[in-house]
């Protein structure tokens, strides 16, 4: 019910830019060329924790980025998805193209999944969310592409939010897996996987070990400071 009526309030209700708070529009030019307006790099926290894939993120996580996955995320402007589909997008096709000479099978973007505590706090999957609009965008430009949300909890996990580097790992080690039969959904694809943002990579290396099938991974944003 609490998602359903955030889609129809973003009908309804007056709008502002995500990013800057300017009115009358869900994201404005200047917040848009923030989030996916440059060409998506490759990120690598500090410190790099060992088993983390090859990371592409579209943008640094700072300023109108921030607001715009917050406001998404945290607040449920689950308009936002659209664009942050378009900045994803980007870091996919920038992490898959690598891997290119391996099989002309469809990218299949497998998120992160978030808690089922804070699906219910939040009212959605903001990943996985984003994931799907991501490849509802690749397609539309041409390349062969689905969201397949084949990772679940295994384990309750912490909020990440206030632990460290380390705290982090220990956290996340063991807590996914592959939903039975899923091997099968994976099969002749190209496996990405995808999250919102890295932050220390803890949640990557834990999606790269519990679906070793991958090829790369892509985020919609990092810290500045990850950017090689």
């Amino acid at each position: 019910m609490r998602g359903w009526w955030r889609e129809i309030a973003g009908l309804v209700l007056p709008v502002a830019c995500g990013g800057c708070g300017r009115p009358r529009t869900p994201l404005c030019d200047a917040c848009g060329r923030a989030l996916y307006g440059e060409r998506p790099r490759r990120v690598r926290p500090l410190p790099e924790p060992a088993g983390l894939p090859v990371v592409h993120a579209a943008a640094p996580y700072a300023d109108a980025v921030r607001a715009v996955l917050l406001g998404h995320k945290e607040r449920g402007v689950l308009g936002l998805a659209g664009p942050l589909g378009v900045a994803l997008a980007g870091a996919v096709r920038a992490a898959a193209a690598p891997s290119a000479g391996t099989g002309a099978g469809p990218l299949l973007l497998v998120p992160v999944p978030s808690s089922r505590r804070a699906v219910r706090a939040r009212g959605h999957d903001a990943t996985r969310r984003v994931a799907a609009a991501a490849a509802v965008e690749l397609r539309r430009t041409g390349t062969a592409a689905r969201a397949l949300p084949v990772l679940r909890q295994r384990r309750p996990v912490s909020d990440q939010a206030g632990l460290d580097a380390r705290q982090r790992l220990d956290n996340m080690t063991g807590a996914l897996e592959v939903r039975t039969g899923a091997d099968r959904a994976m099969a002749g694809g190209r496996v990405v996987l995808v999250d919102d943002v890295m932050t220390t990579g803890a949640s990557l290396v834990e999606a790269a070990r519990a679906v070793p099938a991958h090829v790369a991974a892509a985020v919609v944003a990092a810290p500045p400071l990850s950017f090689a």
